[in-house]
């Protein structure tokens, strides 16, 4: 039998229960003691919270960027982003005048919008009160606010952490050729993803949209990505061609403004968009392909003919939308092959032209018609073309060079980097400097001296090209990988150096005379480079090639055609939709915006559309 429980203070005993009057019909009155007593009221005040107590939202103006990840993560809907109108807005930096308002009666306090924020911009106070009256249910529906909700701010609580962070701010890296190995060839240089790789790169996306917002053409990149990562390449491919028909050229050399506006590389590293683009091209067969893009064509022919000047990104964009719609389109090309600047300006190690034959073989599928070797204005004129068909899209690139016109810049062995370029291209023979220098610091400069290296290693076994720049190296309008590779290459880079003077002697072109660069433009911006004279350099070199800039060759238009259109400092002058003083003549590309396939791509998409509009007026 278990012992009674007992201690020094007390002691349980088997005894009878005393019973009270606790139940007697009299209790009740013992209540009537307390009518004559005063009232005591304790305040309630707010408990003070711990440390990480999950509060009320806090959301710091400053580093929001209003990228709507929170929103997203949010399982009960209780995050609505808002625009504020003062904030800014600057879609291709990516930002957006958007912020956060809460609904409490929705906030489970889960704190996945602030382990999820790309900017840390969002944490949890430890506010916790919230008083409304029964008519004020509206009220836990919270707008932006840069301190909390309302009333005294109670401090810090909830925050993000290295533990808590949901994010990967590191990008998986992409394997390239070592230098040693690339030198002497025209081999591509970037081995693209695995499967593994593309698999966690995708992971790394938030679905933000950013990068849809700053992209020239809108690609839908979130879509995109998140089939990749639902491991659906083919649906990837369906996404990137909606936007972009130069997808095996935009997956290897875009100049991928879209991964600057990342919301991921506030923190980290941006999503490699990019080189997932180029995954789910290359992971689908090509004749997949062409099925797949074959399946937005319209199966009528409208009755309309479209001509197109140029082989390029802009003009066959153009051309594939309007075949897309049943429109006939024929390109016709100058030159021996289709592709334009990619291909007569990027050399091969960046932009294998298989790549560059197969977008544009998917475009010739649809039955976009590409008449090469075919020049305007001598094979086909301009008066013929108009008589021809309803409406004339002139999307030429920067075929010609300029020249820096400094002293000895007519020597024979003074050249234009472009028309090097399209030699190496053409496989035509030129001879080949055993020194040369390179005039610019974009990435037709980088291009030119990388591809003269390659053959000076294969034909002399070492690499002697020199780069001079205006610009410090900080500065350079060339990508930072372009230069990077460069000097991996061997190549000599001197920056802030200015060209005086192409050095000959006895008619033989010995160097390149240049001078310190103390500034380049005067106080009004004006293009106006400063020089000490006293620090000059001779660079040695039998070839001196210039890239400093490029312009069309508009001769084509003809004396009646280039007075009737309207210009802007040599440049056709056309509206938002690339439409120009003309009624039936449209202009795009880099003869209207610069050189850069992606806008090429986008003005190709405008036009395309503009035209459309035009036709479906002229029939009504």
């Amino acid at each position: 039998m278990a012992k009674p429980f007992q201690n020094s203070k007390f002691k349980i005993q088997n005894s009878p229960v005393e019973h009270s009057d606790s139940g007697s019909i009299l209790s009740p009155l013992k209540a009537l003691q307390f009518l004559a007593r005063k009232p005591v009221t304790v305040p309630l005040e707010p408990r003070p919270a711990a440390a990480n107590y999950r509060g009320f939202h806090l959301n710091d103006h400053e580093k929001c960027i209003g990228c709507s990840s929170c929103q997203k993560v949010c399982d009960n809907a209780a995050i609505t982003m808002v625009k504020v109108p003062h904030l800014p807005e600057d879609p291709v930096n990516g930002i957006r005048n958007l912020r956060p308002a809460i609904d409490y009666g929705r906030c489970c306090w889960c704190a996945l919008c602030v382990d999820i924020c790309p900017t840390s911009a969002i944490s949890l106070s430890r506010e916790y009160v919230h008083i409304c009256t029964q008519e004020e249910i509206d009220s836990y529906f919270i707008l932006p606010n840069e301190t909390g909700i309302h009333g005294e701010f109670c401090g810090q609580g909830w925050q993000k952490s290295a533990d808590s962070d949901l994010l990967d701010l590191e990008r998986q890296p992409m394997a390239e050729v070592e230098p040693a190995a690339r030198i002497d060839n025209f081999d591509e240089i970037v081995n693209g993803y695995t499967d593994q790789q593309a698999l966690i790169e995708a992971s790394r996306c938030v679905q933000c949209g950013m990068c849809h917002d700053a992209c020239p053409t809108h690609m839908d990149a979130p879509e995109y990505i998140r089939a990749i990562w639902q491991g659906k390449p083919e649906e990837a491919v369906r996404w990137i061609y909606k936007s972009n028909p130069f997808s095996h050229v935009c997956g290897r050399v875009c100049t991928h403004r879209c991964e600057d506006a990342c919301s991921i590389g506030r923190r980290g590293q941006p999503v490699s968009i990019r080189w997932l683009k180029r995954y789910a091209m290359d992971s689908v067969d090509h004749q997949r392909v062409k099925e797949i893009v074959a399946e937005g064509k319209v199966d009528y022919l409208s009755g309309h003919r479209i001509a197109v000047i140029g082989a390029g990104p802009a003009g066959l964009t153009a051309a594939y939308d309007l075949v897309l719609k049943g429109h006939e389109v024929t390109v016709f090309e100058a030159r021996s092959y289709a592709g334009g600047m990619p291909r007569y300006g990027i050399p091969e190690y960046r932009l294998p032209y298989e790549m560059l034959d197969r977008d544009i073989d998917v475009i010739t599928s649809l039955g976009v018609k590409i008449e090469i070797n075919t020049r305007v204005g001598s094979d086909i004129s301009m008066d013929q073309l108009q008589a021809d068909f309803d409406a004339v899209v002139l999307a030429i690139g920067l075929h010609l060079g300029r020249s820096t016109r400094i002293p000895g810049a007519e020597h024979k062995q003074v050249t234009k980097a472009v028309d090097l370029l399209r030699n190496i291209t053409d496989g035509d023979k030129f001879k080949l400097p055993e020194q040369a220098v390179v005039i610019g610091g974009g990435n037709v400069a980088m291009d030119i001296a990388r591809s003269l290296a390659r053959l000076q290693k294969q034909k002399f076994g070492e690499v002697k090209v020199t780069v001079t720049a205006l610009e410090d190296r900080a500065h350079f309008l060339a990508d930072p990988v372009e230069i990077k590779e460069c000097s991996e290459e061997g190549i000599d880079i001197f920056d802030a150096r200015g060209p005086q003077e192409c050095i000959v002697e006895k008619g033989k072109l010995k160097g390149l005379r240049t001078w310190k660069v103390r500034s380049i433009f005067d106080e009004q911006g004006r293009f106006a480079p400063a020089y000490d004279e006293s620090d000059e350099l001779v660079h040695e070199g039998d070839m001196i090639i210039e890239a400093i800039g490029q312009m069309s060759d508009v001769s084509i238009l003809g004396e009646h055609l280039t007075e009737e259109l309207e210009w802007s400092r040599g440049r056709i002058q056309v509206d938002d939709n690339g439409h120009t003083s003309v009624d039936w003549f449209w202009a795009a590309g880099d003869c209207v915006k610069g050189p850069d396939v992606v806008h090429a791509v986008a003005d190709g998409h405008r036009v395309a559309a503009s035209i459309e509009r035009w036709l479906v007026g002229r029939q009504k």
